[in-house]
């Protein structure tokens, strides 16, 4: 693997097995599936900085491949930048109930907004166009999770799968009683309409979380072509599985397609195991 393969942004339909910084491994799949013509979900793994995102794009023509890829440049870029940037100044403001890394994530996700909000203003090919984002940054002693849209962030540890995120969808704007875990929820028409996203208007609610790192744990951040064909026990079964990495994370593609699943598919399963 190149020099940097740590930095390059993985789109569409490959895979990639890393370790380095930080102390995480990671390996990410994406595939376009039975239907679409094309991938527009994009992922990035970048041990030197412990980031990592799942963006599933949305638009007519290659609208959704290009917002995707746009939103993954702009946050792995403005991560790069802001470490240990003394000057760094927040157009967004600085929320004080968040750590320093949280509101460089959450700073990230609304430059990214913009960017994509932007491209498509400017482009009626474009018009319309946007995306889902899930990302996680580690330091030595925690990480962050962001997100707006239905992708997923889930944590597995100690044979319990733990979702880390929470959908925006109308489906649950609406307050359902439907279990989000649930084979019901998965097949629910309202399921898929998305109320919050990249580039849907000039400002964004980005959802922030932070926990310490757990040696042994697991973090997957998926597409809804995965948890949205594979239910949690199913996808909980896979990560608790003694299995690499790489395993893990091609079964679950593998799965949500071999289940029905018509739309892209990406997984990134990142394992932590020890605190560095």
């Amino acid at each position: 693997m190149d020099d940097d393969a740590t930095r390059r942004i993985f789109r569409p339909g490959p895979s990639a097995s890393l370790s380095g910084g930080l102390g995480l491994d990671a390996y990410g799949v994406s595939e376009c599936g039975p239907v679409r013509k094309g991938n527009e979900d994009a992922f990035t793994v970048d041990l030197d900085i412990g980031l990592f995102v799942v963006a599933d794009g949305m638009g007519g023509h290659a609208a959704g491949e290009i917002a995707s890829r746009l939103a993954v440049e702009s946050i792995q870029t403005y991560i790069a930048r802001s470490e240990g940037d003394q000057d760094l100044t927040w157009p967004f403001g600085l929320d004080g109930s968040l750590s320093i890394e949280a509101n460089r994530l959450r700073t990230a996700l609304h430059l990214a907004n913009q960017r994509v909000f932007r491209a498509a203003a400017s482009d009626q090919a474009y018009h319309g166009m946007g995306t889902t984002v899930v990302a996680a940054l580690f330091t030595a002693s925690g990480f962050v999770v962001a997100h707006a849209g239905d992708s997923r962030v889930y944590q597995q540890l100690n044979g319990q799968l733990t979702p880390l995120t929470v959908d925006d969808s109308l489906l649950a704007a609406l307050g359902s009683a439907v279990d989000p875990s649930s084979e019901s929820y998965a097949h629910h028409p309202l399921r898929n309409v998305v109320t919050n996203v990249l580039g849907g208007g000039e400002r964004l609610e980005v959802h922030v979380m932070e926990r310490p790192r757990t040696p042994g744990s697991r973090l997957l951040l998926c597409s809804d072509g995965v948890h949205g064909v594979l239910d949690d026990a199913r996808i909980g079964g896979i990560l608790a599985s003694p299995s690499a990495l790489r395993d893990q994370a091609q079964r679950l593609v593998a799965d949500a397609i071999a289940a029905g699943g018509r739309d892209n598919a990406t997984a990134l399963v990142v394992a932590d195991p020890e605190v560095a």
